[in-house]
């Protein structure tokens, strides 16, 4: 299967009582959507910031990657009834928005 290829790169800045940490990893996150076009159909979402857009659908996006590049493991079967239902409803609500 073909994919877009991305690397992401998280910096810890500082914990959770506001000491600086300096920590940072990089990966690559090869996807079979288009990350950037998922993030701009999610901004137009009632309620998302650019910010709250951007977190959201690269989350999703990185886990449900991995779920469907694994669907073997005992886990994502375990689970795949309940991302399937989530990304069901999520579709659902951002077509209504392009209307």
């Amino acid at each position: 299967m073909k994919q877009h290829q991305y690397q992401v790169n998280v910096k810890y800045l500082s914990d959770h009582e506001g000491n600086e940490v300096n920590q940072e990893i990089t990966f690559s996150a090869p996807n079979h959507d288009n990350i950037f076009a998922i993030i701009e159909r999610t901004q137009q979402r009632e309620g998302f910031t650019l910010e709250m857009a951007q977190r959201f659908a690269v989350g999703l996006k990185l886990m449900t990657e991995v779920v469907m590049e694994h669907r073997d493991n005992p886990l994502f079967k375990e689970l795949k009834p309940q991302i399937a239902e989530m990304m069901k409803i999520i579709k659902g609500k951002s077509r209504k928005v392009e209307d």
